[in-house]
């Protein structure tokens, strides 16, 4: 069995394509990890701060990553990387904009959110607490029923060519 912490991330490029790619992935890993309890929470939050990332944190031509962790306490960590500057910070309301919505969701949704600084650029996290029982919580897998080992199943096919897993 992998040890907890689990960690992975893509890279993805500038383009429009990159936001349902990013949580494509987000719900691969997730259904791998059997982290199910909050799935379309964190996917909305995926799709928020990698739009953010791509329209308002990457200059033209700069790609973003979007780093997820399951930790032992069943916690789901979301980072995103861009390599703008500028300052993530919720907006004020107006009720009559088109946008601004995004960080009112993650606030919403996440338990937690922020921001860190990294050069260049900056991080933008959030996690959600609960997306997964501890294995201890579970207690031991009795398996099959026939004595022998239970089984996994297989991870699923990774839909980026550009991931890292450790």
């Amino acid at each position: 069995m992998e040890q907890l912490p689990l960690k992975r991330e893509a890279f993805y490029r500038g383009e429009r394509t990159s936001i349902p790619a990013a949580r494509a992935f987000t719900a691969w890993a997730l259904r791998d990890w059997q982290a199910l309890e909050r799935l379309d929470d964190v996917l909305l939050c995926v799709s928020e701060i990698t739009t953010n990332a791509l329209t308002h944190g990457s200059p033209p031509g700069n790609g973003f990553r979007l780093g997820l962790e399951l930790c032992a306490d069943g916690t789901v960590r979301v980072e995103v990387d861009d390599t703008g500057g500028g300052e993530v910070r919720l907006p004020e309301p107006d009720a009559d904009a088109e946008y601004g919505r995004g960080l009112f969701l993650v606030e919403a949704l996440a338990d937690k959110w922020g921001v860190g600084r990294r050069e260049p650029g900056k991080t933008v996290w959030c996690e959600f607490g609960r997306c997964a029982l501890p294995p201890s919580a579970t207690g031991p897998d009795p398996g099959p029923g026939d004595g022998s080992p239970a089984r996994l199943p297989a991870p699923l096919r990774d839909p980026s060519d550009s991931v890292r897993e450790y």
